[in-house]
């Protein structure tokens, strides 16, 4: 099985956003509700937060787009980024295997509680229900983008009334397909494979991915988007050239970390969720 996926989804600890996250003040950005933690889920004595960020002047009522991305303290700069261009931006924590003895399916589940509560929460976060991006990297974009194409696996007691499918992925390398895992879920590894339950309707989708990453070689992704364009769906691949996994991060490649925000702003205006050209130099 490949390490990657064994340890990122099911059994490394989500790290907890460090405890300054909420005092980000930043080119506009500002900390948002008391603390600017929420707990969006709780599973027994499991409390699972968000950590979220606001634009500056942004208030209560008002209709502006999100973008949830799974992992705390991985995506930091970009939710600063996305909330200095208007967006409420917000980093989750999720349940794993090494902490809490879960399947990826029950962190699926998380996932689409994180789209419903935003929704459901919509008026108090000032937040245009029908504007919400799934954001993530590698583990973190395979649960983003199965919220936007798993069907299965809702959390029991919550409201289907209230949509956890969002408008928009913005996924970094992400785990698509998870056939070559069967031998770890042998008979329902495909309900949770993204790549294996593609139909029409998805929302539509950007994907930054290096060509030489030999985590989720880029074949994979590839073939995803091909499927997804055979559904209608409107899927665009971003390859970057001889890069290998996690060349986004901000940490580790300012200049490949400045070109993936860019051109996912560029993205997100054409959907109408941003306004504008991009402001990252």
């Amino acid at each position: 099985m490949n390490a990657y996926y064994h340890d990122a989804i099911l059994y490394d600890e989500p790290k907890r956003a460090h405890a300054g996250l909420e005092a980000v003040s930043n080119e506009g950005v500002v900390r948002t509700l008391e603390g600017a933690t929420k707990v969006y889920k709780s599973v027994g004595n499991i409390r699972l937060h968000l950590f979220i960020f606001q634009p500056v002047g942004h208030k209560k009522g008002d209709n502006r787009p999100a973008i949830v991305f799974f992992r705390p303290r991985q995506f930091e700069e970009h939710c600063k980024y996305f909330s200095s261009r208007g967006m409420v931006a917000a980093t989750v924590e999720y349940r794993v295997m090494g902490r809490h003895g879960v399947t990826p399916f029950e962190c699926i589940a998380d996932a689409k509680s994180t789209i419903r509560w935003f929704r459901s929460h919509a008026e108090e976060l000032g937040v245009d229900p029908n504007r919400i991006v799934a954001s993530g990297g590698s583990a973190g974009g395979y649960l983003a983008a199965s919220v936007g194409i798993i069907k299965r696996f809702d959390e029991e007691g919550e409201d289907l009334r209230v949509s956890s499918v969002p408008n928009a992925l913005v996924l970094f390398n992400p785990l698509v397909d998870l056939s070559r895992f069967r031998d770890r879920f042998p008979r329902r590894w495909r309900e949770a494979s993204p790549a294996h339950n593609v139909t029409e309707g998805v929302p539509p989708t950007i994907i930054f991915h290096g060509t030489e990453d030999r985590t989720i070689p880029f074949k994979e992704v590839l073939h995803f988007a091909e499927v997804m364009k055979k559904f209608g769906n409107r899927c665009e691949l971003v390859p970057f050239e001889g890069k290998g996994h996690g060349f986004f991060n901000y940490a580790r490649d300012r200049q490949a970390y400045t070109e993936t925000v860019r051109a996912a702003d560029k993205f997100l205006a054409s959907l109408g969720h941003l306004q504008g050209p991009p402001t990252i130099t």
